[in-house]
C-alpha cells in the first residue's frame, strides 16, 4: 500500500461526511439516521480510503466491510467503558453504542453499492468517454 491522494475520492468524502455530520446533528430517530446513516458510512470510509491510498476497488471495499463489522462487533462488548468513553457523544456517535443485526446488512449493501458503481458503471462511463475520443 501507497499513500498517494486523489481528488475525486477526497471530495466525495467530503460531501459524504458533511450528509453524515447533517444527519448525526438534526434527525434523531428513524430509518435516514439509523439505517441510511450506516450504508453510508461505509461509502465514506471507502471514499477516504481510495482517496489517500493506492489500494484497489476490491482490496478497498473488503477492508472497509471488515472495519464495519468489527467496530458494529465491538458494541457487543462494553469496549467505550474500557477506555472511559462510555459518556462521551463525541465516541457513541462515531462508534455506536448498541449492536444491530440491521447494521451489518446496511454495511454490506454499501459495499455492494460501491462495487457495482466501482466496476459497472464507473467502467462504462470510461468506454464511453474513450469511444467519444478515438477518431
Amino acid at each position: 500500500m501507497k499513500f498517494q491522494f486523489n481528488k475525486k475520492y477526497l471530495i466525495t468524502a467530503l460531501t459524504l461526511f458533511l450528509i453524515e455530520l447533517t444527519i448525526a446533528f438534526t434527525l434523531h430517530s428513524g430509518f435516514i439516521r439509523h439505517t441510511f446513516g450506516d450504508y453510508l458510512v461505509v461509502i465514506l470510509l471507502y471514499a477516504i480510503l481510495r482517496g489517500c491510498t493506492n489500494l484497489g476497488v476490491w482490496t478497498s471495499s473488503l477492508a472497509v466491510l471488515i472495519f464495519a463489522y468489527t467496530v458494529e462487533c465491538l458494541q457487543l462488548t462494553p469496549f467505550l467503558t474500557y477506555f472511559n468513553l462510555e459518556r462521551s457523544f463525541t465516541a457513541k456517535l462515531i462508534f455506536g453504542s448498541t449492536f444491530e443485526f440491521n447494521d451489518l446488512i446496511a454495511y454490506t449493501l454499501g459495499v455492494i453499492t460501491i462495487l457495482i458503481l466501482e466496476t459497472k458503471v464507473l467502467k462504462l462511463e470510461t468506454k464511453e468517454n474513450a469511444k467519444l475520443w478515438k477518431p
